[in-house]
């Protein structure tokens, strides 16, 4: 039984397996008699083409844990695209500069207010011996004043950075700040309407997609369907090593999705906000009863799942050397399917980051064996889709019920029908037309 039982905690991994070994025995070989999918480059292009989606389906992990969903995550990318490619190649005050610079300021006065805040509370929580899940109440100095200078202060200083920096083009630096805070900012708006309104997270976000993607296309101009992006020509030669590998092992896409996996899975396993996420998707209504603060929390996975978006529009320009208004279309469903993939529940209070990873990967594997046989795009998308509604059956141990009901059903055909069965169903049929047999 302890057997068995392991296998099912691990089927997501035997899953991986099968595809990983499905991609080798089915490879093409080159001219030289080399497994292409296993070549080095191939797998290198796997991670690289799957970097996106993961930086997507990590904060999409998080927002369906607590029992919501957010479809507007591509419009945000596609926003965030737009935005880093006109600092880049257009100097002075773009729309890009009018809408990203303020937008970053404000984030860095919020992110500085609540940082302080949270630090003074702690401090005041261990000199009196309470415990962390428990509130505590600070004067006006401590909770409002001291922790608005310090955002106030910050958020000056953000835009006293950044202003000199849009007289001319930007560069790495300012692009990572920019269009990450853009996502956040969005982010945040569908939590606190989700939140302030009481509104469920599908309108919500099915709303903001579509706003987003209006306001990329205002932003990019109406003669701009593409913003070209050329290192060394119009935008500056370094941002080439936003797509380039790292030591010559690991392409830059891949470091950062790996790098915001390992983070935000720290936070889900080892922290208060990552219980709390988990405890809000299992019971909302109970944990607000203990004392949790749901509406922070949700506004704050929003936000979290809008900058990951940012960062997946800055690395998205980098590698396909261009953001357009609909860079991100699509995205969020295969985001979705990921993270469903990947284990997490779409009912909420269940999923890790490790699964989520997994799913990415068969994800991207997939595709990746489809391509080296040049299977028809059309049937890559039909055979997808099968495998994620396979998936999820096995997953939320739905397989065997459907299986028993269909092997129920066909037992129940291939038997005669007795007389007594032919009486009884016509004396149903006459209960249900209300007239006699």
């Amino acid at each position: 039984m302890s057997a068995l039982r392991l296998i099912s905690r691990t089927k997501l991994y035997w899953g991986l397996f099968a595809i990983f070994l499905l991609g080798v025995l089915s490879s093409p070989v080159s001219s030289k008699g080399n497994n292409i999918f296993l070549s080095y480059g191939n797998l290198l292009d796997v991670l690289r083409q799957v970097s996106i989606t993961g930086l997507i389906a990590t904060g999409m992990t998080a927002v369906i844990i607590t029992g919501g969903i957010d479809l507007s995550v591509g419009s945000l990318m596609a926003i965030c695209s737009v935005v880093c490619a006109m600092l880049l190649t257009m100097p002075g005050d773009t729309p890009a500069a009018v809408m990203g610079l303020p937008i970053a300021s404000l984030v860095a006065l919020f992110a500085g207010f609540a940082v302080v805040r949270f630090v003074i509370a702690n401090m005041a929580k261990a000199r009196g011996g309470i415990g962390a899940g428990r509130e505590i109440r600070l004067d006006m100095m401590q909770g409002m004043v001291i922790p608005g200078i310090v955002g106030i202060v910050l958020g000056v200083l953000t835009l006293w950075v950044l202003l000199p920096t849009a007289e001319e083009k930007f560069g790495v630096p300012g692009v990572l700040i920019v269009a990450p805070c853009v996502g956040l900012f969005f982010g945040a708006i569908n939590g606190a309407l989700i939140v302030g309104g009481r509104l469920q997270p599908f309108i919500v976000t099915l709303a903001m997609m579509v706003t987003a993607l209006g306001v990329a296309r205002l932003t990019a101009g109406q003669n701009n369907a593409v913003l070209p992006v050329y290192t060394g020509s119009n935008a500056v030669a370094e941002f080439d090593y936003l797509r380039s590998l790292v030591w010559g092992v690991v392409p830059m896409p891949g470091l950062f999705f790996l790098a915001a996996l390992l983070i935000y899975g720290a936070v889900l396993r080892f922290t208060p906000f990552g219980r709390y996420i988990y405890a809000i998707g299992g019971n909302e209504e109970a944990a607000r009863l203990s004392g949790i603060d749901s509406g922070r929390v949700k506004i704050a996975v929003y936000a979290f799942s809008g900058l990951l978006a940012g960062v997946a529009a800055v690395l998205y320009v980098a590698q396909y050397r261009q953001g357009k208004p609909d860079a991100g279309a699509g995205l969020e469903l295969d985001a979705i399917a990921a993270v469903v993939i990947g284990g997490t529940s779409l009912m909420g209070g269940r999923g890790s980051m490790a699964g989520t990873f997994c799913g990415v990967l068969i994800f991207g594997l997939l595709s990746n064996i489809l391509q080296l046989h040049n299977i028809n795009s059309n049937l890559q998308l039909e055979l997808k889709g099968l495998i994620i509604v396979g998936t999820v059956l096995v997953q939320e141990r739905n397989a065997a019920d459907l299986f028993a009901f269909l092997r129920l059903s066909a037992t129940r055909r291939a038997q005669p029908e007795t007389p007594a069965d032919q009486q009884s169903s016509k004396e149903t049929l006459s209960r249900n037309i209300g007239g006699n047999a």
